[in-house]
């Protein structure tokens, strides 16, 4: 049985097992006052590391952001009061943000609850309740959706698929290093249905051609961030060599071995001037990955501004990259359930049905399709 699996069971009773009278039941003390509620500093360590860094990253700006508030006001942030945070999330739907001039999406907000009920409990102090705060969200998403306000709709990215790529891929440069990089991060990220989380964390040595795929392509070994798994992709060579993943991958790996770069990431931070991992400063202070190993938001920064270059209207992301294999291989009626573990999709995933749902809706499937009109 796999992780994903949900077993249903009915609740029979057992003669066999004694009952226990509720009254036998002992009460669970406060944390404060439990002698059991204390964790060991690697148990600590291992929870932290099953939180995804982006996440802690958000939820460390999310809290600092109510504590600031909670400054500017008079209330107390920790801990905090139901009252407190339920005044704080009914402030953010009131509250344009300076970059896009408008409130938290609700999902936002619901993300902002758990920060500071996740940074209550890393501080060892009982998270406050918050249904108050939830029911006030519920409200905003009720108001947004009956105004058909494009805040109640999902930001989806636009997909980036085989046509799209073509064009973004006629502005890169692919004589030079950084134009391979971009050519490899753009059909391998396509190829894979990659996160850019999941780009990011590739090695060289992720990438090989063992006996089984030769002549057919390459096996990737990636880890998929949102399953937690690993998974080997066989990735096909493309019939055309400008978009062909394989070629553009090994094109690119030829050139790090030029550099001697043989080991360590796959994808690395590269200058306009094409030298491989240059140091970054900040105030004087070195910062960046030392071994080179490009960022996610480096990742994204390839697909916009190829696409910008050739004039793309819509939202291009990395996530365009993922989007577009979805889309392209159920168009091309590739089977679902093979698409979706190429991907790295949990079974049953609601995001991967939606694109399924968008695709039906563009060919011979669509009800309107042959009934008469």
């Amino acid at each position: 049985m796999n992780d994903d699996e949900v077993v249903d069971g009915e609740l029979v009773e057992d003669d066999r097992l004694p009952a226990v009278r509720q009254d036998a039941v002992p009460a669970r003390p406060d944390a404060k006052d439990d002698p059991d509620a204390w964790l060991p500093d690697e148990v600590q360590e291992d929870i932290e590391a099953g939180i995804a860094d982006s996440t802690n990253t958000a939820y460390q700006r999310d809290f600092a952001e109510f504590t600031a508030w909670c400054l500017t006001v008079g209330r107390r942030a920790v801990p905090a009061a139901p009252q407190t945070v339920s005044h704080y999330i009914s402030h953010l739907t009131r509250t344009p943000r300076k970059r896009t001039g408008r409130p938290y999406s609700p999902s936002t907000m619901e993300r902002i609850i758990a920060s500071i009920r996740t940074m209550h409990s890393a501080a060892g102090v009982q998270p406050p309740e918050t249904k108050g705060a939830r029911k006030v969200v519920a409200g905003y998403r009720r108001k947004l959706s009956t105004a058909d306000s494009e805040q109640a709709r999902p930001r989806k990215t636009s997909p980036a698929v085989p046509a799209v790529l073509e064009r973004a891929l006629s502005v890169v440069d692919r004589t030079t290093l950084k134009g391979k990089r971009d050519a490899a991060i753009l059909l391998l990220g396509f190829a894979c249905a990659a996160r850019a989380s999941e780009l990011t964390l590739l090695n060289v040595g992720s990438v090989t051609e063992p006996a089984e795929v030769q002549g057919t392509g390459i096996r990737v070994r990636i880890y998929r961030v949102k399953i937690k798994k690993w998974q080997n992709v066989t990735v096909k060579y493309g019939s055309a060599p400008e978009t062909c993943p394989v070629r553009a991958t090994r094109d690119y790996l030829d050139a790090l071995a030029a550099e001697e770069h043989n080991s360590g990431p796959l994808f690395m931070r590269i200058d306009r001037h094409g030298y491989l991992n240059p140091p970054i400063y900040r105030g004087g202070v070195q910062i960046g990955d030392p071994t080179g190993r490009i960022t996610i938001d480096a990742i994204s920064d390839v697909v916009e501004l190829s696409m910008a270059a050739v004039g793309m209207s819509g939202r291009w992301r990395s996530h365009s990259l993922r989007r577009g294999f979805a889309t392209a291989a159920l168009m091309a009626k590739a089977d679902p359930i093979h698409t979706s573990r190429h991907g790295g999709w949990a079974d049953g995933s609601k995001a991967f049905q939606g694109y399924v749902e968008e695709v039906d809706g563009l060919d011979e499937r669509n009800p309107l399709t042959n009934i008469g009109l």
